[in-house]
């Protein structure tokens, strides 16, 4: 557990700073001041000035409100969503579980940021139609696996008990089942923030996801890739931004996986 400690808390500083995000800038991410733009880092702007005035560092801390919260909740419903109807099918079987796993073997059949950068661009993009998008393609993962998990302890004698002693099938599924498989889907959800993060950085990049004037990860790194060489700081701050969180989180991912087999 003592392992663990400082992946959490590096975690939770970030989230920490994407909730008190409007807080904690040092001026307002969206004023703009023409006569300062693309100035470089100095002692007033500490990561320097976008090219319409912007503070670059007050627009990277706000866009992890964007980025990191936005990728929170919507991996966490794929993970519940996804988890919920592969537990159902598992333990119910018949034609529902046919039916939805073949629904689930379509979409994971499809690479899934092409489909996501397909069903975005059907849906016209913006933050919302880009979650959504990723949200169609990320569910069936979590439905196979929890699926298989349950599968794996359908015919275990606790199980058998419960629904002796009278319990509904509603209640076992969830006094018993899904608490059984929590560890592993908590697993696999730690391991995909990254990936989420990536995705919907990525597809902001592409000009799918978050519109300006929105201070968003990918969409300020969309922004800035035209001046790389004259003003480097404005697509760097975003992009350093995404990777530290990203790797925060895949460690996080790693030792918590880890920990929990361990402990079984």
């Amino acid at each position: 557990m003592k392992k663990l400690i400082p992946y959490l808390a590096a975690a939770g500083l970030l989230i920490f700073i994407a909730v008190f995000a409007e807080y904690l800038t040092p001026y307002d991410p969206y004023i703009q001041d023409l006569e300062g733009a693309l100035a470089p880092p100095n002692a007033e702007n500490l990561l320097g000035t976008d090219r319409y005035g912007r503070d670059v560092l007050s627009r990277v801390i706000v866009g992890s409100q964007t980025t990191l919260c936005a990728s929170l909740l919507l991996l966490a419903t794929i993970s519940i969503v996804g988890s919920l109807i592969g537990a159902i099918c598992g333990y119910k079987g018949g034609r529902l579980d046919v039916f939805l796993m073949r629904m689930s073997d379509i979409f994971l059949a499809f690479p899934q940021m092409v489909f996501a950068i397909a069903a975005a661009g059907a849906l016209g993009g913006g933050l919302l139609n880009a979650a959504a998008a990723l949200a169609i393609i990320g569910w069936p993962k979590y439905a196979r696996i929890s699926r298989g998990l349950v599968l794996s302890i359908r015919s275990m004698p606790y199980l058998a008990a419960a629904k002796m002693a009278g319990s509904s099938s509603t209640k076992i599924l969830f006094a018993h089942v899904l608490p059984n498989i929590a560890g592993t889907i908590l697993v696999t959800a730690a391991l995909d923030i990254g990936t989420i993060i990536m995705e919907l950085a990525g597809l902001s990049f592409l000009g799918l996801g978050a519109m300006p004037p929105t201070a968003e990860w990918g969409a300020m790194m969309n922004n800035g890739r035209s001046m790389l060489q004259t003003a480097p700081w404005v697509i760097l701050a975003p992009g350093t931004a995404i990777f530290i969180t990203v790797a925060t989180f895949n460690l996080l991912g790693d030792k918590l996986r880890d920990f929990l087999g361990g402990q079984r």
